[in-house]
């Protein structure tokens, strides 16, 4: 394949230059978590695509496998590396944006938590997004990010156009005319298929959310759960294990100029509150408890459930969308068919019960809409989205481990950036264009410059 032209020009006022790497013996990098670490060789900060391309054809040259990484939100090993590890924090920003389409162009190492103010003088947002916005918007897509809501994908189905570094330093726009293989297979492409530099995303116009939290039986919750999720454009719902109660949140969107009796705009005080008591001061006190004291962490749960008091209130929908994660977790997800999620939650509550484990942390019900991205954990179904969590100082294995089979057996599928223990062989069970996204990246990376431990694991050699 030959490169083709950007789509827009960069608006960078930087300089072309040489790429700069580290020249220390090895340098350590941690994810968010803490959990996941190695050294690589070399480092580089690359800010223009020139200087990406020279880095992969360097490094490819030299033996050195290249990876790159983002703000480190992958509970996995996905972006460790012993070679070079690039990072985007320099190569940001806005692109362009097409006022005829709404199609916003942003650069590899875009933060999402700037995509709002990015968009803002355009009139424009992202249609949904999930509750991180620390991440990468090349990271976000590469491992299938979403937010909830079963007329919405995951992050990954706004994408209408890429820009690639290919192993052999080649660069290419894909879109669903041009190179329309690559575009299909790299909107999730797990950093297998190349080094993602832009990334054009479908946005809409500017929008508020009317958003309704309450506490309500967890119970009444599941029986409901089909219908409820079906009903309101963004659903979702936290369960605390060994609580009675669950945190519902039911968001709709708004028509511009719109008012709904009985919400008020949240306010910043509101806003901090919510973060600091209920996100930051609740989930920190029972998870360090929990690690001291095993024993209480019901009753402790029981507590932080009942700060989960009522709410109506209406905001910006970044604002709503995304929640602060200041309280270090590990995480496992799993998406099964939509219509069993409810009875999986059930089954993992038994679990729990069975076990007699003493869990701080709250399990994650979402959904979100079928799409047709082979690696996607919602390929061609409906899906709801089950996350587990353990605080960063409780050992995980065996809570994931047994809480996985359960997933498995209702053929879920694991999301990328979080922690599984699945295989090549299982996962091909799993996607049904499996091996066509193999073939692709066996034609774009036969020497495996893109390679890792991570890789290996769930492609194959």
């Amino acid at each position: 394949m030959t490169p083709e032209p950007s789509a827009a020009k960069s608006n960078s006022t930087k300089r072309a230059s040489a790429p700069v790497a580290s020249k220390k013996r090895m340098h350590a990098w941690r994810n968010w978590s803490g959990a996941v670490s190695d050294a690589s060789q070399l480092t580089a900060g690359p800010t223009t695509e020139t200087a990406v391309k020279s880095l992969v054809i360097g490094a490819g040259g030299s033996g050195l496998k290249v990876k790159t990484v983002g703000a480190g939100h992958s509970f996995n090993d996905i972006a460790t590396t012993d070679g070079l590890r690039l990072h985007f924090n320099d190569y940001t920003g806005l692109v362009s944006v097409n006022s005829e389409t709404n199609v916003a162009t942003f650069r590899a190492g875009t933060p999402i938590l700037k995509i709002p103010e990015l968009l803002k003088p355009h009139g424009l947002a992202l249609a949904n997004q999930g509750d991180f916005a620390a991440q990468t918007i090349a990271g976000a897509i590469s491992t299938g990010t979403h937010g909830t809501g079963l007329q919405f994908t995951n992050l990954s189905g706004a994408v209408r156009s890429l820009r690639i570094v290919l192993a052999d330093g080649s660069i290419l726009y894909c879109d669903s005319r041009t190179h329309p293989e690559l575009f299909t297979f790299g909107r999730i492409g797990i950093g297998a298929l190349g080094i993602i530099l832009e990334v054009g995303l479908q946005c809409v116009p500017a929008f508020r959310v009317a958003a309704n939290e309450e506490s309500a039986p967890v119970d009444e919750v599941l029986d409901t759960f089909v219908a409820q999720a079906r009903e309101h454009d963004h659903y979702s719902f936290l369960w605390y294990p060994h609580s009675t109660a669950a945190l519902v949140k039911r968001n709709r969107r708004l028509a511009e100029g719109e008012e709904v009796e009985g919400y008020m705009p949240q306010s910043a005080f509101s806003r901090f509150v919510d973060e600091a008591l209920v996100q930051t001061w609740g989930r920190q006190v029972s998870a360090t408890i929990g690690t001291m004291v095993p024993g209480i962490v019901p009753k402790v749960n029981q507590f932080t459930s009942s700060l989960m008091a009522r709410k109506k209130f209406t905001d910006d929908s970044h604002q709503v969308f995304a929640q602060p994660h200041k309280v270090r977790f590990n995480e496992m997800e799993y998406a099964v068919p939509f219509e069993d999620g409810p009875e999986v939650v059930r089954e993992i509550r038994r679990l729990i019960e069975r076990r007699d484990w003493r869990v701080s942390f709250p399990i994650e019900v979402r959904t979100t809409a079928a799409d047709d991205i082979p690696l996607s954990p919602a390929f061609e179904r409906e899906s709801t989205y089950i996350s587990v969590h353990r605080y960063v100082r409780e050992p995980h294995e065996e809570y994931f481990g047994a809480i996985e089979e359960v997933l498995l057996a209702a053929g879920g599928r694991p999301h990328w950036g979080k922690l599984h223990t699945l295989r090549a062989e299982e996962l091909r069970e799993l996607y049904p264009r499996f091996d066509e996204f193999v073939t692709l990246r066996n034609d774009l990376d036969p020497q495996r410059v893109f390679h890792n431990t991570y890789l290996d694991r769930v492609l194959g050699a």
